[in-house]
């Protein structure tokens, strides 16, 4: 097995830190970890300075925990060393000497000064940031999630964008829950550097006087210098973390470096330089404070303002002279064409007065009903909806929309903005004053009320519903209806992929030795043209394999797989412990029109006489009036055999109409005929 080196060092660490609790080192050794870590402190504090985003320290809480425990292994080393032998290496001692001014007394302030800055200052700030940001941050998670689903229904980024923009959030979250709790190493590191120090001098002098026979001004003064130089070497690099993981958590720069950012936002406005080079100049006259050092300082602010104004002038000028070069190139530059071939499967277009129903920043929430639009026909109909492209287009009038299918409108509305329609179901005697309409999706009559209107309808009986409920209505009916053309080769083959997963065996048998990815998109094609779901893949795809080896017609594979979704079909037409009102197609009828059918190599036709097709025609309709006129769905059985061709024959005039055969129908379902289409 092989190991990483960078494994096996993060091993050596911790492993280190380890044997240094149990086993006594040398002073060499100690002196070159002391160094190391000093020189890992550093190494985080200009990490985390450079560091363009907070995930670029991912791992920082875990970075706390393993130097928080080599740095207190360190100081058991050290004062094992100190105890022992008085002597704990070149580094403790030189701090202790050098960095404490060897004197008792300015080394204890020192240290005392460092504990309370490390304390009280920045690991109290740096535990309220981060527990603060990872607040904010968990609390704006469902926020961010539904801006990125936005995103992706309107086409501005791409499915493997949004894939990556969750992933984030979900890192930010749990960095930030890790950094609320791994602040807590840093706090109590700089507790107990204060408790390890008070123990080490009251040890040492103890150690001094009754070993080693020093009395009790030399003991003290030996030990008490080597315990401050102890802290002062752990402490110092201590701090250096502290310092660290504050930048991190106040870390608000996402694009370049902190240093940049730090200097151009505190001197890059000409007029803050000015004000503060006057006031020193000023402070440098008026008062008694060095006149010569004020001035000179106000000066090199002033100069510093000037400068930074001439840049930005300069700058101005090469942008303005960049974008004319850029135009001028446009300009010049052949066209590119290959952008505008693209055609959106989906658009809904508006004008600018219902700019306000779909941006977030105005309360709208029109991209959330897309977003729960293409969930909703997921469900019902078990096939993905294209992205459904949003733009405002200043042509229309100013409340109309358009529904554009593969860039050709197919579909219209107007809407009265702060204006709510009402619907009367069919029950509601009294009138409601209000702007007559007609309602866009079903085309039913209806009337615009205000908002103070809005109760009186509803307890009155009214359906009342809003402008944002009216556009996804009317968007949703669309998007059934145009549905099956929607589905192309890609999204079958991404539904075959997945199916694949669980039941590899089957897609392999299907595909493609009986049918091809085309022939199978057909027979999905010709399921969601009539409104059958097909969300049970496995099914679907069990009937064709069981068929295909005896037709490739995918009109007749289609009539097998309806018959297996039988169950499915039963339960959205037919109610259960309800009889439900049908009419039957006459045998005769069904003899003709199978008698007219032509088989040819491009697929099955009808022959039937115009004349005689009028007159089936208007039997159809006398009939499924009498369904209508009883409030129910116009549906009409007929045999299996005939069934496909007549919805054929029936449906450019009568897109409502349901039809289905005997084998498609549950034995416990319960049919009333109130009428036989005959002719």
């Amino acid at each position: 097995m092989k190991y990483k080196k960078a494994d096996l060092g993060v091993a050596l660490y911790l492993l280190c830190a380890f044997v240094f609790l149990i086993v006594p080192i040398p002073s060499l050794l100690l002196d070159i970890c002391l160094a190391i870590n000093i020189a890992v402190a550093l190494a985080i504090l200009f990490n985390t300075m450079f560091a363009k985003e907070v995930l670029s320290m991912s791992l920082y809480p875990t970075m706390l925990l393993f130097t928080t425990i080599f740095r207190i292994s360190l100081n058991v080393s050290s004062t094992k060393l100190i105890l022992q032998t008085g002597d704990p290496g070149n580094v403790v001692t030189t701090f202790g000497q050098f960095v404490g001014g060897g004197d008792l007394i300015i080394g204890s302030i020192v240290f005392i000064i460092l504990i309370i800055v490390q304390f009280m200052v920045i690991n109290k700030g740096s535990e309220r940031v981060a527990e603060v940001t990872a607040r904010f941050t968990l609390d704006a998670m469902p926020g961010k999630q539904m801006a990125i689903d936005a995103d992706l229904n309107t086409g501005a980024i791409t499915d493997e964008q949004a894939k990556v923009a969750r992933d984030k959030i979900q890192q930010e979250a749990s960095f930030f829950g890790s950094m609320d709790g791994a602040v807590k190493y840093v706090k109590g590191d700089a507790t107990a550097g204060l408790l390890i120090t008070a123990i080490n001098i009251i040890g040492g002098m103890a150690m001094g006087m009754t070993r080693f026979g020093l009395p009790f001004a030399e003991a003290i003064q030996k030990y008490a210098i080597l315990t401050i130089g102890d802290g002062l070497v752990s402490q110092i690099p201590s701090l250096l973390i502290s310092l660290s993981t504050g930048i991190l958590v106040t870390k608000a720069a996402k694009d370049a470096d902190l240093g940049t950012m730090l200097v151009s936002q505190l001197f890059g406005i000409p007029k803050v330089l000015y004000f503060v080079g006057g006031t020193l100049a000023a402070l440098g006259i008026i008062t008694p404070l060095n006149t010569v050092l004020f001035m000179g300082l106000g000066a090199a602010f002033i100069m510093t303002g000037r400068m930074i104004a001439n840049g930005i002038e300069v700058e101005a000028i090469e942008t303005e002279a960049d974008k004319d070069e850029t135009a001028a190139e446009e300009i010049r530059r052949p066209e590119n064409v290959v952008s505008l071939l693209q055609v959106d499967p989906i658009e809904l277009e508006f004008g600018y007065g219902i700019i306000p129903l779909a941006d977030v920043n105005q309360g709208g929430d029109l991209l959330d009903r897309v977003v729960m639009i293409r969930r909703q026909v997921a469900l019902e109909l078990g096939t993905v909806v294209p992205i459904i492209r949003l733009r405002d287009n200043i042509q229309l009038n100013p409340n109309q929309y358009i529904i554009k299918i593969k860039g050709i409108q197919v579909s219209e509305g107007e809407i009265l903005f702060d204006h709510y329609m009402a619907m009367n179901p069919g029950f509601v005697e009294e009138e409601i004053t209000g702007i007559p309409t007609f309602e866009p999706s079903f085309h039913l009559p209806a009337i615009w009320i205000t908002e103070s209107q809005r109760e009186r309808a509803e307890s009155m009986g009214y359906t009342v519903v809003d402008p944002p409920s009216i556009i996804a209505t009317h968007l949703t009916e669309v998007i059934r209806q145009h549905i099956s053309e929607l589905l192309s080769r890609q999204d079958v083959q991404n539904l075959v992929n997945n199916l694949k997963e669980s039941n590899p065996s089957l897609v392999d048998e299907l595909l493609p030795k009986l049918l091809g990815l085309g022939e199978i998109q057909k027979v999905l094609q010709n399921l969601l043209k009539e409104g059958i779901s097909i969300r049970d893949l496995l099914t679907i795809f069990e009937t064709l394999a069981d068929h295909a080896v005896v037709t490739r017609d995918t009109d007749v594979l289609t009539e097998y797989v309806r018959q297996s979704l039988k169950r499915a079909i039963s339960a959205k037409y037919f109610p259960a412990n309800e009889a439900t009102s049908v009419v039957t197609l006459d045998p005769k009828i069904e003899q003709e029109v199978m008698g007219s059918v032509k088989q040819t190599e491009q697929g099955a036709y009808l022959t039937l006489d115009p004349e005689r097709t009028k007159a089936i025609m208007g039997a159809v309709e006398t009939e499924i009036a009498k369904l209508e006129n009883l409030g129910k769905n116009p549906i009409l059985i007929t045999s299996p055999i005939v069934r496909m061709y007549f919805k054929k024959l029936t449906e450019d005039y009568f897109k409502d109409l349901i039809v289905v055969s005997y084998n498609e129908i549950d034995s416990n379902v319960e049919l009333q005929s109130v009428g036989m289409v005959t002719a």
